[in-house]
This record gives C-alpha cells, structure tokens and sequence, in this order.
C-alpha cells in the first residue's frame, strides 16, 4: 500500500477527534451479521438536535484540544439523511470559520455506506461541493454470492414497533453498478469486508474479486460476536493461506493490500508498548436522534443485545465526566484475562469495547470478550506463512536479478 493512501485511510490518527452524528437508525438492508441489532424507521435525528449538539461542541474549544477532527456520519444508512447531513456540514463549515475554531481547514467528514444510494443527485453535488473533505467507503463484501449471503434487503414493510427484518433479496448488483463512479472520485478509498463463520469459504476468491473491481485496499475482519462454530478457524485458516498464495503467486502484494495480513501481528506483548486500549471508546463522542451522548455509537441501545445503553450525557447538560471517566482508564491489562495477556500471540488480537460491554456477565466495561481468540491464532498461522513465502519470493527474486546483472557485466574472453 502506498504511503499515500495510507496517509488517507488513516488521516490524523491518534491526532484527530471522532465525533459522530447517527442520523438515523434505519437502512435499506437488513445485514445477517450486522452488530445494530436494534435498526429501526423512527429514530432519525432533527436538524434541531444537531444543531444543538454542533453548538454545544464548538462553544466548548477548551475540552476538545485535539488538533483535528472527524466528524462521521453513520446510520443505519447515512445516505438516507443526506439532505439533514448536507445542512450539518454547511453549518459546521460556517460555524468553525466564524469561531475561528482550531478545527478550521482540519477536519474531514467520513462516511461508511452501503453503496446504494451513492449515485443519486442529492448525494454526487454532496460530494461534489466538499470533496477536498471527504471520506467515503463502501461495503462490498466480495463476490456476489459471498455479498448476498448477509447483505439482504430488509423486507417491504417493518414490523409494528418499526423494527426491520431480513428478506432474501441480496444487494450484490445494486451496490456494484456504483463502485466504478465510486473509484472515479476517490480512487485510493478502501472497502469494509466483514466475515462470519458461514461465508468463511469465500474468502480468497471475494478478496481477488474486489482486487478485480479496482479496489486496492481491502479492510477485512471477523465479528467479535460469539458466532464462530467448532472447525471454523481451521477453515479460515486454509482460506487464509490460500489467498496468500493466490496474492503472491499473482503478483498482487505489489499494488494491493488485505488487512488479514501484517509483519506486526502475531508476538508476544510487550507490557510497556502494548498496553494501550484497542480502540478509541471514551475518546470519541456519539450523538443519537434522542440527543444522548455515548463514548462510542456501540454503547447506543440499537448497538446491544443484552444491556442497557451506557449514555454519559446529553446535548442540554454536556458529558458527565464521572460517568466518561471508567473509560479514561481502560487498558490491555484493566479488561483481559490473564491467558490474553501471557499468550505467545496476542499482539493484533482486537477487540470491541461495546461487544465487551455486551457479552460481560455484569455491567461492566472491564471485561473482554474473546470469542474471536481461535481465529486469531488461525490468523496468525497464516500470517506467518504470507511473510515467509513472500520474503523468499522477493529474496529469489533479488538473487536472479543480481545474477543477471553479473552475467551482463562479464566481457567476453578475448582469445
């Protein structure tokens, strides 16, 4: 991948301040595997509230020191509000330039879309007008039998309390048809390909299939959620190992990268290095239609299975710091199990502070989930064996260039 777009894909990191608008809790697809599991066409946020909420954010420039800003958009479907959204960005731009706020000409609004509705008017003269600005991906999972197996549309008409169900009508050929006019605009953006144990058998050729697509950067993972079946890891494993060969044989890894694969996985921890929290719960803002706010939109009740949402305050009152404050100390150490914490693998091994909050026997943030911990380590092994192959490639590949180089370079005897 090139430094470019790594430089896109991970645009201030560390450095910038995630605050999200979920603008609405509906979506056009009832995804199988999809963690919101509470999606619904009642919630949407008023430009009312997200007025207020901008408001309050920006008159209090002493508690938001970051030296820059993501302002994400997130559903559901966010598309489906892009009139409301439009009318945000307008105003944050007004309202950032009339306080010359420090977030000013440092900020970037972010997307994560279904792809659906990405052609339509509203949202290209959307893109158009703050495009210098803008982050877009868009979900894919692979190829069409791999997509369609999740990714559904929900059925015609939600049920009584507005909650949507999954047809069988997948969404493969109505996200692809926007992916050429999608990498026209933002040709180095990379897509989201999540994996549950029954579409584990599609990886290698889903991941070929986007390279084939022209998309160069594919973010892939496995659901956190407690879904994974006895033999699924060796199964990935062998999908894993399969797609390594297929991306070296093929020469791929010199213009496209899959996040499954990575020289910093796969070591023992080092506790002074790595005893940072995996994610960034705590230190990003939510904001719901309701105008509660969250450390992070996983805490928002449409995002639990079984607990209650852990709301830190809301747009009249401002944050409870006592309330964020458990967060500000989360860590490795605070939150994993002792065998996580001693095992031979375990840097790379990630988790979702909002699945630990979900699965916990309490209502505790101090509790990982390690439901993913098999395919992990099925990832690891694979990961290994990328890196030995590709690094005896590459170091073949130096021998016979060299020894070409020699061959050239030798005059012949003159006799």
């Amino acid at each position: 991948m090139s430094s470019i777009r790594e430089q896109e894909l991970n645009w201030q990191s560390g450095m910038a301040k995630n605050i999200t608008f979920i603008v609405t809790k509906d979506c056009q697809l009832a995804c199988k595997y999809c963690y919101l599991v509470g999606k619904n066409v009642k919630e949407r946020m008023s430009w009312e509230t997200a007025k207020e909420f901008i408001d309050f954010v920006l008159s209090h420039e002493e508690d938001f020191r970051e030296e820059s800003v993501v302002w994400d958009f997130i559903g559901g479907e966010p598309f489906l509000e892009i009139a409301l959204i439009d009318k945000i960005c307008d105003y944050l731009k007004l309202r950032m330039f009339e306080l010359n706020h420090h977030w000013f000409n440092s900020y970037r609004f972010s997307f994560s879309t279904n792809g659906i509705n990405y052609h339509t008017p509203e949202v290209q003269n959307f893109i158009k007008k703050n495009r210098e600005h803008l982050s877009i991906g868009i979900t894919i999972d692979g190829t069409e039998k791999k997509h369609d197996l999740n990714r559904v549309w929900k059925q015609a008409q939600p049920d009584e309390n507005g909650i949507i169900h999954p047809s069988e009508r997948g969404s493969y050929k109505d996200v692809v048809k926007n992916i050429p006019l999608w990498l026209s605009q933002f040709p180095d953006a990379g897509t989201k390909v999540t994996i549950s144990s029954a579409d584990i058998p599609y990886i290698t050729e889903s991941v070929l299939h986007l390279y084939s697509l022209g998309i160069h950067q594919v973010n892939i993972n496995v659901v956190f959620e407690n879904v994974w079946q006895e033999g699924d890891d060796k199964l990935f494993e062998e999908q894993l190992m399969q797609l390594a060969d297929a991306i070296i044989d093929g020469g791929y890894y010199q213009d496209y990268a899959c996040s499954f694969f990575s020289e910093h996985i796969g070591k023992p921890l080092d506790p002074e290095r790595d005893n940072q929290n995996w994610c960034g719960a705590g230190r990003m803002l939510s904001v719901d239609a309701a105008g509660n706010l969250y450390p992070c939109t996983r805490f928002a009740q449409y995002s639990l299975r079984d607990k209650k949402a852990l709301v830190i305050g809301n747009i009249k009152d401002g944050i409870n710091q006592n309330l964020l404050r458990p967060f500000l100390t989360l860590d490795r150490t605070t939150q994993s199990p002792q065998k996580c914490l001693e095992c031979e693998v375990a840097s790379g091994c990630a988790w979702c502070q909002g699945e630990n909050y979900d699965a916990a026997q309490t209502n505790t943030i101090y509790q990982r989930a390690t439901a993913i911990c098999l395919m992990h380590k099925a990832r690891v092994r694979a990961n290994n064996y990328y890196w030995n192959k590709l690094y005896r490639k590459l170091e073949l590949e130096d021998l016979r260039e060299e020894y070409e180089k020699n061959k050239r370079d030798v005059k012949p005897e003159i006799c």
